[in-house]
This record gives structure tokens, C-alpha cells and sequence, in this order.
């Protein structure tokens, strides 16, 4: 590894340029027509192929794991006083308390009261040092998960700009634990029909769960990587799960994360004389450049933001000198990028 991925390692090294052309503003039709790029760190070599190809990369006994967190319409756009208020859902702490951001912010301070329609009304009850609201709803709280669904609407990316894309586009097909403020994207390339067909290869499925929240959408501000203080997000992994990815371990098969999102349930669950425990809780892993994986064997992840926490990871799994020459030819042969763009397999 270059001495550079090492000590103080500078955010910057986690740049490049990227035409603004080739930011996805909508998702492939069909879901798997996307591109994928496949990555082998033990060759060193690139091919490029189409997702629905994927199974043509993956062995029988290859264990897939997915984020299956389902998207809550967080984005709620309402008027008040003549004034539009957006108030972005990025936490759920109870039935009916959430925390918050939104603009203005002068409008949404401790105290502040506000009809959102649907019978629905919010309480700003704190403010918090970082700059999130604790909020409360409250009025007609029957059915009040539907109601949410008619007030919100579906929390894009602030770079996804000009999409004529359905909540259901954000969502993947296999979406059922209600939680996630962003979609685990790496999953959504995934159709029902890729899906039966991986099974039928032998493609073992599994479904862990992480609810994605606020930090997915933060940059690393920090000059040095390593000073960045990374978020918190709750997950969980059922005894099933846990015992098949044992088994999966002790056999030598490969355990291949669909998504960041997933490699951060796994590698903060396992422990190397226990292997992996049912169990849920919070998790706060930094992977970066220099960190010793644990249990992942590959990776399926879509082509990330720079100086993200997200491109930090795949270069920390890939190796960076090859993830960012992997960038380079990506953005050459026009493959599109973030949310709704394309895909990349490392083995």
C-alpha cells in the first residue's frame, strides 16, 4: 500500500472530478439494465458488464447480504404564513417524537408550532447542538403511518435535481423494516427476476437490517481523514442470519455485502471468537484506508460522492490507488453516478 493511505491520510487524496452530466437524476428501467463494473483486487483487472449479468460473477454457496430498511417519505414541504417550510425527518426516537432538520431555521426553533395538513401537527421541542430539532407530532394520530405518507414525500438527494422518479423507485424490491431516511442504493439494481435467478444458481440470499440515517449525506469537513468523528445508526441481524453467515464462514463460502450499509452491520457484528450474534444496537464503524476487514469477502456498491465516508470504505475494501483508477475509467466510459446510477463488484 502507498505510505500515503497510511498516517494522516488527507481528505483531499478522496477527490475527483465528475461532469455534472453524469449525475443520475433517475433510475435504469429495468432496475438491473444499469452498468456494472466488476473490480478483481486479485488480477487487478476492470471488466465492464451489465447488473443483470451479476450472476455470471458470483459462485454457488456465495452468500448475498442485503439492507433490507425501508424508506419513510422523511421530506414534509408545508406552508406557514405564506412561507414554505421543509422539515427533513432524519430519526425516529419514539411513536411520535423525530429528530429533524428543515429551513429556515429561524422559523423552526424551540417552541414552534405547526399544522403539516392531514390532521397532523408538530411541536419543536429542542434544538440541538448540531443543529437537528427534536419534534413531536401531534392531532389526529389514527393511522397516523398513512397519513405520514400522504403529508411526506420521497427524501432524494439534494443532487437529484430534475427526477421524474416514483417513491417506489427509491425503494428496493425486497424493502420491509420502515426506518431509513436515504435507500441503501447499492440495492435498488435488484429486480424479483435477478433475485429467483441468483437463488436458483445458488446464490444464498440474506437480509440483515440498518436504518440509514442524517450521516449518509455528510461530506468529511475534516483535513484528515481520521479526524472525522463518523454517525450512529441502528441495526439489527435475526439468529437466522447470524447462524446461516457462521455456517457460510466455516465453509469457506463467500459472504458478499449488497451495499455500505450492509458491510457496516457485518463487520461491526462479527467477532473473531464468536463469528456473528443475533442481536441489535447501534453502530458507529469509520472504515477507511488502513482498516482490517474482518468478515466481508466482496462488495456490491454504486460510484459514491468525494471526500464521502461512503468512497472512503469501497477504497478501504478495494484498495484506493485501484477504486479511484476504477473512478477514472468509469467517468471515461460514462457510467453514471451516486443514487440512481450504476455499479461496481469487487472480489
Amino acid at each position: 500500500m502507498n505510505l500515503r493511505w497510511h498516517n494522516h491520510m488527507k481528505t483531499s487524496f478522496f477527490d475527483y472530478e465528475l461532469p455534472q452530466n453524469l449525475i443520475a437524476q433517475n433510475p435504469a428501467s429495468p432496475r438491473d439494465a444499469c452498468k456494472l463494473m466488476i473490480l478483481d483486487k486479485v488480477t487487478g483487472t476492470i471488466t465492464n458488464a451489465v447488473f443483470s449479468k451479476l450472476g455470471s460473477y458470483l459462485n454457488s454457496g456465495d452468500v448475498l447480504v442485503f439492507n433490507d430498511s425501508r424508506v419513510i417519505p422523511a421530506r414534509i414541504i408545508f406552508l406557514h404564513n405564506g412561507r414554505e417550510v421543509e422539515i427533513f425527518l432524519t430519526r425516529k426516537l419514539s411513536d411520535v417524537s423525530w429528530l429533524a432538520i428543515g429551513k429556515p431555521g429561524k422559523i423552526l426553533q424551540k417552541g414552534a408550532f405547526f399544522d403539516v395538513g392531514e390532521g397532523l401537527k408538530i411541536n419543536i421541542t429542542d434544538v440541538r447542538d448540531d443543529g437537528q430539532r427534536v419534534l413531536v407530532f401531534s392531532g389526529d394520530l389514527d393511522s397516523f403511518n398513512e397519513k405520514l405518507h400522504r403529508v411526506g414525500r420521497t427524501p432524494l438527494p439534494p443532487y437529484i435535481k430534475n427526477s421524474s422518479a416514483e417513491f417506489s423507485d427509491y425503494q428496493t424490491v425486497y424493502a420491509r423494516e420502515e426506518g431509513s431516511v436515504a435507500a441503501p442504493t447499492a440495492g435498488l439494481h435488484f429486480t424479483q427476476q435477478l433475485l429467483a435467478e441468483l437463488k436458483q444458481k445458488g446464490v444464498q440470499l440474506l437480509f440483515v437490517t440498518l436504518h440509514i440515517g442524517l450521516g449518509t449525506f455528510l461530506p468529511i469537513k475534516s483535513e484528515n481523514v481520521e479526524d472525522h468523528v463518523m454517525h450512529s445508526e441502528f441495526f439489527s441481524i435475526s439468529s437466522e442470519a447470524a447462524g446461516i453467515l457462521n455456517v457460510a464462514r466455516k465453509s469457506g463460502r463467500r459472504i458478499i455485502a449488497v451495499g455500505t450499509t450492509s458491510v457496516r452491520v457485518l463487520e461491526s457484528n462479527f467477532n473473531e471468537s464468536k463469528g456473528f450474534s443475533a442481536g441489535y444496537g447501534e453502530t458507529s464503524i469509520y472504515i477507511y484506508p488502513g482498516y482490517v476487514w474482518k468478515c466481508v469477502d466482496g462488495l456490491i456498491t454504486n460510484f459514491h460522492l468525494p471526500k464521502s465516508t461512503l468512497l472512503l470504505l469501497t477504497c478501504s475494501f478495494g484498495g484506493p490507488d485501484f477504486v479511484l483508477k476504477a473512478y477514472s475509467e468509469a467517468v471515461i466510459r460514462k457510467y453514471r453516478f451516486y443514487s440512481f446510477g450504476d455499479a461496481m463488484l469487487i472480489v
